[in-house]
């Protein structure tokens, strides 16, 4: 249970970093990054899981680059039902989606040690 809220916590965090590093990227609070990290999660574990099957023979031809533009609509899907929550246009979507990955993958790796499935 801890290891979920710490990556939870990790997760909106990671967006609000995002927040800062694209433009059209917008996060008015902490609490709106968290409630959109959720959705995000939720979004992704359903609407996204069934995209990257249906398109996996895209995802193959450009070896994995089109399941950011899933990540950018699962963006986009957040934005559109959570407050405080806005990216203007695709192209943030889009780059920020990649960010995120990168911002995600280095707060696992730290957390990674403090954190053990035990």
């Amino acid at each position: 249970m801890m290891k979920l809220i710490v990556n939870w916590l990790m997760s909106a965090l990671a967006l609000m970093v995002v927040a800062h590093l694209v433009g059209g990227f917008v996060i008015s609070s902490f609490t709106a990054a968290l409630i959109a990290a959720l959705v995000i999660g939720l979004a992704n574990a359903t609407i996204g899981f069934i995209l990257k099957i249906v398109t996996f023979p895209i995802t193959l031809v450009t070896f994995g680059i089109f399941w950011f533009v899933i990540n950018a609509i699962m963006l986009e899907i957040a934005a559109a039902v959570v407050p405080g929550f806005q990216i203007r246009g695709f192209a943030p979507a889009f780059i920020g989606a990649i960010v995120l990955s990168i911002v995600n993958l280095v707060f696992r790796m730290f957390t990674k040690a403090l954190i053990r499935d035990d």
